[in-house]
Formats: structure tokens, C-alpha cells, sequence
């Protein structure tokens, strides 16, 4: 047993170094490209890159894929078409620190929520007092470092955007918990990719009809390559078999992890302004990791 919560343990820590990158990436080029545009063709990518390791799969499961057809779309919805666009919006009124700290801080504690209340899993006062430091750390972040201000609390627009795409990404997580036995994970992850790309399209014609045609070059085509495989297939597999390992809520706190990676890499690349605010704000959110995980620490530990 021990062996399979480290493998989860590793598993959720690759696919958060992975995903690091994606808020330095969204607030990097939002003059480039739009949300939608740019959400479209990672999923695009992702889906062409994992079509010939997935076909066969699909192929032979195709009616149990078509019996849980209403699944595979709330789960694309959630996971593919509205989280990382929603993120990729708030880029464009907020910067890349903030959208790692609200969004990767707040989502583990709405998906242990979630995983309490649709999938019953145990919430003991370890997971609450994580859940509650972790609060803490997105509120002390929201009030700018100024606890007076948490009277006059009030949400940029960038901030709604991600909060929302934490919600979205909290949703996901407590539905791929529930994943159909049958369905193999290369073949659900090839559907939900294509399922959540189509889904794009809508937002990717109105795009291209209302804003400027996007800037291609050299760098555009390796961040898209990037998204497409490292951000999308790599991390996705791991994180889907992590939460396989350790169960949707407890997984999803390891997510906390991103803010280290995005902020140092937004502070190198950006120039973006790091300091005590943020600091604190991670200190937080690392305390709420730590509680929240204790058992796991402990011989024998589920």
C-alpha cells in the first residue's frame, strides 16, 4: 500500500512541474494570441499527438465509450474546454504569479469539498485544517497582504476569471474519480481531448472574426508543441493516475506545488514582482499541503 501512495505521490509532483509553465506561458503572450485560439490549438495538438497511441483503444471500446457519452462530455467540459481558457482570459487582467496562487490554492480546496460531498470521501480534521490554511493563504493574497482590507474585500476581474477555472479544474478532478471501469486511460483521455477541442471551435470562429490574426513564429509553435504534449498528454496521464492512486481530494492539494515553479519562473522571464505578500501566501498554502497530507507520512497510510 505504501508503494502505491508514493506512486501517486510522484506522479501528481511530475505533472505540477509540468504545469508550472502554463501560467508563465498564458501571461507571456497574451498580445500574440487569444484564450480561445490559443486552448484550441493545445487540445488540437494534444489530440492529433495522442490519436495513434489511443485508436486502437477507442476502437475496440467504442460502445462503452457511446454508453457514457453524457460522462466523457461534463468531464471534457470541465477539465479541457473551460479550464484553461478561463485561466488564459484571466492572464489578460492579472499576472502570472497571481494566477498560479488563486487558481492552484483554491481549486484543492474546493475538489476536497466536491469529494466529500458527491463521492463521500473522508474528511478528518487533518484535510480541514489543511483546507482552512489554504484558505487563508488565497485570502491573504486577495487583500494584498493588508488583513484590513478583508472588510473591503473585493475581486479584480482577473481574479473572477481564475477562480472560476478553479472551480471548473475542482469539477474535473471529483469526475475523474469516477471514471468508467471500462473505458482504458489512453482512450479517455484521447475522448475527452477531442470531445473538449470541438467544443472550442464556437469560441475559436468568433476569435478569428473579432480580434487579429494571431502572430505565428518560431517561439509560438514550441509554447503550442509545449502545451500540446508536456501540459496536456504528459501531465494529464500522471495526474489521472494519481488521483487512481490517492483519491480526487487529496491529490488535487499537491497542486499547490505549481505556485513555487510558476513564481519563480514568472519573477525570472516576466520580470514580475515577487515579494513578502507572496511569500506569505505560499507559506500558507504549503502548511495546508503538509497538514492535510500527514497520514501520508505514516506507515501504512491510505
Amino acid at each position: 500500500m505504501e508503494k502505491k501512495i508514493w506512486l501517486g505521490v510522484g506522479l501528481a509532483l511530475l505533472a505540477v512541474i509540468i504545469w508550472s509553465g502554463n501560467f508563465v506561458i498564458a501571461r507571456g503572450i497574451i498580445h500574440q494570441v487569444q484564450p480561445g485560439t490559443l486552448a484550441f490549438y493545445r487540445w488540437l495538438t494534444a489530440s492529433l499527438i495522442l490519436l495513434p497511441f489511443a485508436w486502437t483503444q477507442v476502437r475496440t471500446h467504442r460502445n462503452e465509450i457511446k454508453k457514457a457519452a453524457g460522462y466523457l462530455f461534463w468531464t471534457a467540459l470541465s477539465g479541457i474546454t473551460l479550464f484553461n481558457t478561463l485561466v488564459y482570459v484571466g492572464a489578460h487582467h492579472s499576472t502570472a504569479i497571481n494566477l498560479a496562487l488563486i487558481g492552484t490554492t483554491s481549486s484543492p480546496v474546493m475538489a476536497i469539498i466536491l469529494a466529500r460531498i458527491f463521492l463521500k470521501e473522508k474528511l478528518d480534521w487533518l484535510k480541514v485544517t489543511g483546507v482552512i490554511l489554504c484558505i487563508c493563504g488565497v485570502l491573504y493574497l486577495l487583500v494584498r497582504g493588508d488583513l484590513s482590507n478583508l472588510w473591503h474585500l473585493s475581486f479584480t476581474q482577473g481574479d473572477g476569471w481564475v477562480l472560476l477555472a478553479a472551480l471548473t479544474f475542482a469539477i474535473y478532478n471529483t469526475m475523474v474519480k469516477r471514471k468508467p471501469t471500462n473505458i482504458p486511460p489512453m482512450a479517455f483521455l484521447w475522448v475527452i481531448f477531442a470531445l473538449g477541442t470541438l467544443l472550442l471551435i464556437p469560441l475559436f470562429i468568433w476569435e478569428s472574426y473579432n480580434f487579429a490574426p494571431v502572430e505565428w513564429d518560431s517561439s509560438l509553435l514550441w509554447i503550442i508543441l509545449y502545451l500540446g504534449v508536456g501540459t496536456s498528454v504528459i501531465s494529464f496521464i500522471c495526474w489521472n493516475k494519481a488521483i487512481g492512486q490517492l483519491g480526487a481530494g487529496r491529490t488535487a492539494l499537491f497542486g499547490n506545488l505549481i505556485p513555487v515553479f510558476s513564481s519563480l519562473e514568472a519573477a525570472l522571464f516576466l520580470n514580475e514582482y515577487f515579494g513578502w505578500m507572496h511569500l506569505i501566501s505560499m507559506l500558507l498554502v504549503f502548511a495546508g499541503i503538509i497538514v492535510a497530507n500527514w497520514k501520508l507520512f505514516k506507515p501504512g497510510a491510505v
